[in-house]
């Protein structure tokens, strides 16, 4: 019989999936709604840690409430005041704005994604979310369609994504991925180690933008001593909202950002395979203020779709496919 399992269960109105890992004491919880984590638990001798800091209730997964292991998609983060040129075209996506414009983290945090696939064998449990709902006319600014899916696989490691975008129109689209989960212990922020494999600094504009072209990378040999977490150090005081790129592959070509608990001896490695990472202490979170860490991979950075240098990252040709693979490992203690 297999440790693994899966579950349906509501939330209110909304459908949740739980997966199951009866061997290593893991249980993940995934709601239709966004295809949204929920929660991702651990446990170790009898007592289980949420290593996710999610949503509380069916309330804050409809509002959204700091994207909370929001997926992404088709753009990650900001875009510079909600307008954007691609192929010599200029979109606006608030159209009939003028002040304080601004559009952040995609499109499908409030879509209800279709469960295409439910699978359990002897060493994983897995389940597929999609969604076709990026169409045109379906979101002002962006005339394109998209078809995205969103695989979420449990097992002996962890929790792995696996997200696709297919570009199902006749034309050329901008697109790209993005996840923004909130990691948590039971523990203080300040005492976590955090290690960021990265060569390079994202400097950004006080509105969090990128800065222009070569401007934006700033070597981490020269950047603020506090920010450099190339090797693994207490969080302490140090506030971060900041992307890293240049990211260091492991021997396997994962690129893993460790945060670690000295106190139970706890750690998660969010891994990527390309692209760049933003690490935030939540101290702008109105919610539990810096009670976690977002550590977020995406494959291209902040305001993509304005920067000449993620033309070719963010470009999808008409019937192709790009695919984004990252997830959570667990170490015990």
């Amino acid at each position: 019989m297999s440790a693994f399992g899966i579950e349906q269960t509501q939330w209110d109105t909304h459908d949740v999936f739980v997966l199951r890992d009866a061997r290593h004491g893991r249980c993940a919880r995934v709601a239709r709604r966004g295809a949204n984590l929920v929660s991702l638990e651990q446990t170790v001798d009898g007592i289980t840690h949420a290593l996710i800091d999610g949503y509380r209730d069916a309330d804050e997964l409809v509002r959204c409430p700091s994207s909370r292991s929001a997926i992404m998609a088709p753009f990650a983060n900001r875009i510079a005041d909600a307008r954007y040129t691609f192929d010599g075209k200029s979109y606006d996506m608030q159209p009939g704005v003028e002040a304080q414009r601004g559009i952040r983290h995609g499109f499908v945090r409030m879509v209800d994604f279709d469960v295409a696939r439910q699978q359990v064998d002897i060493d994983s449990v897995a389940i597929t979310f999609t969604t076709s709902m990026i169409r045109p006319g379906a979101f002002p600014g962006y005339p394109f369609a998209i078809d995205l899916a969103v695989n979420y696989t449990l097992d002996a490691q962890g929790l792995s994504l696996t997200v696709s975008m297919r570009n199902v129109g006749d034309t050329a689209a901008p697109c790209f991925f993005g996840w923004h989960p909130y990691f948590r212990f039971d523990s203080d922020v300040d005492t976590w180690e955090l290690q960021v494999p990265a060569k390079q600094l994202v400097l950004t504009s006080p509105e969090l933008l990128p800065l222009s072209g070569a401007e934006a990378f700033q070597s981490l040999d020269e950047a603020p001593q506090g920010l450099d977490f190339r090797k693994a150090k207490p969080i302490g005081t140090t506030k971060i909202d900041n992307a890293y790129a240049d990211l260091v592959r492991d021997a396997d070509g994962r690129v893993r950002t460790r945060l670690r608990d000295p106190r139970s001896g706890l750690r998660i490695s969010m891994w990527q395979e390309r692209g760049v990472v933003l690490a935030f202490t939540a101290d702008t979170v109105s919610r539990d203020m810096r009670r976690a860490v977002a550590l977020e991979p995406m494959e291209s950075m902040s305001n993509a779709f304005n920067r000449p240098d993620c033309a070719d990252a963010i470009r999808l040709e008409p019937g192709a496919e790009r695919v984004f693979r990252c997830g959570v490992e667990i170490d015990q203690p």
